[in-house]
């Protein structure tokens, strides 16, 4: 019964094709929207999530300003003291469950924009400075390819000697081996040491574009660099991260003599709260777009209220026949709604096709990552069929409660 129905439906759709076809344009359009817009910040998601994996893994961070605050710093947050490398010493010896602590300090690209990093008449353009200790290289996850990493020496006698990203290695030495050379830093001369293999880059960011000293000889040459201090702490597993940032979080505010009822002079944060903080970006992406996507699928299913009804008034005469041999209005009243239902099927799979082709284009063509989720084919499905159903109904009640005399009556 229900099979003979809808191939009534597919008659009844296919006898007015350009009708059909432009009633279900606007029900493909939001469906289109909603997959292939879905599939792109899919993919994104996945995608900043395998590359702040790649940076490392259970890395607790503790920075003197907010890591994630998009905002300029308030009053309280500048007059924060500097973090110290005592501070990461009171942490390794106290706390549980670390593997590793370690300091880095940038050279500060707002007051240092494009460092002076040269040999012979060849410069390397928009550097990141780097001091640290040798354990970086542990807790980011980087290999040397060439020589050597820092060493507990080279940070302990503030020696002159420099590790190369593998971008810097390539523009400064294209044609030979940088082990041992002498490179300049501004008007100091560094031996260089080691190259790292190629990490890749980040958002946009090249970070083989960077230089590593140790940490002791930049805050020789720039005192005003331990403002940016940071302490990166790598625990023993994932499940650890929770009690080690509670743990940090009570050691330094004891240190750092916060009061008790005062927020933290400082911050602790993960590379999850990076994670999160970006999926609840994508996800106002998300509700723009399921808006923007509902309006269409709206006015789909006011044009196909429209066209059932068109339908019910030219096939009045049918709907009295049908009455007349037997027909009960649940029948009358199942035909119709299952003709609005195939309608807004066929334009929310033909959606659906439509979205996938775009997310395969935009992965092909473009830098943006397009993932088609099943989560949201199924979900866009389901609203295009519930579209169908919603705006059907009174169309098909209408065509039920028709008095079948009268039906047979009209011309």
């Amino acid at each position: 019964m229900l099979l003979q129905l809808i191939r009534v439906a597919f008659d009844n759709l296919r006898g007015n094709k350009l009708r059909s076809g432009l009633t279900m344009l606007t029900v493909i359009i939001g469906v289109m929207m909603i997959v292939a817009m879905a599939a792109v910040i899919t993919g994104l998601n996945t995608s900043v999530a395998r590359q702040i994996a790649s940076l490392g893994s259970n890395i607790v961070t503790v920075s003197r300003m907010p890591s994630f605050a998009f905002r300029f710093p308030t009053e309280e947050e500048r007059q924060r003291k500097e973090l110290t490398r005592d501070d990461a010493e009171e942490i390794r010896q106290k706390a549980q469950d670390i593997a590793i602590v370690t300091s880095r300090v940038y050279l500060d690209p707002l007051k240092f924009p494009n460092p002076d990093v040269r040999y012979g008449n060849i410069h390397a353009s928009g550097v990141a400075i780097l001091g640290v200790e040798p354990d970086y290289i542990n807790v980011y996850t980087s290999y040397v390819r060439e020589g050597r990493f820092l060493s507990d020496g080279d940070v302990r006698h503030r020696t002159n000697v420099v590790v190369l990203g593998a971008t810097v290695a390539e523009k400064m030495f294209p044609h030979q081996d940088p082990m041992g050379r002498t490179v300049y830093f501004e008007n100091d001369a560094f031996e260089v040491i080691g190259v790292l293999e190629k990490r890749g880059s980040l958002f946009g960011f090249d970070r083989d574009n960077f230089i590593w000293l140790p940490i002791t000889t930049l805050l020789k040459l720039h005192p005003d660099a331990k403002d940016g201090l940071y302490i990166d702490i790598k625990t023993n597993a994932q499940a650890a991260m929770p009690p080690v940032k509670e743990q940090v979080t009570e050691i330094l505010r004891r240190r750092r003599h916060d009061a008790p009822k005062k927020p933290n002079s400082f911050d602790v944060g993960t590379q999850n709260q990076f994670i999160e903080f970006y999926q609840q970006l994508t996800g106002g992406i998300y509700v723009v777009l399921l808006v923007i996507a509902s309006i269409s699928l709206v006015v789909g299913g006011i044009g196909v209220m429209n066209i059932m009804l068109v339908s019910v008034t030219e096939r009045t005469r049918e709907i009295g026949v049908r009455k007349a041999v037997g027909a009960r209005k649940r029948h009358i009243l199942v035909q119709f709604l299952l003709e609005a239902m195939v309608l807004t099927a066929l334009g929310g799979i033909l959606g659906i096709l439509a979205g996938g082709g775009i997310s395969l284009a935009v992965d092909a063509l473009s830098p943006l990552p397009s993932r088609v989720s099943m989560f949201w084919v199924v979900l866009a499905f389901t609203v295009a069929l519930s579209v169908g159903l919603f705006f059907g109904i009174y169309p098909a009640a209408r065509a039920a409660r028709l008095d079948p005399i009268e039906s047979l009556r009209y011309e």
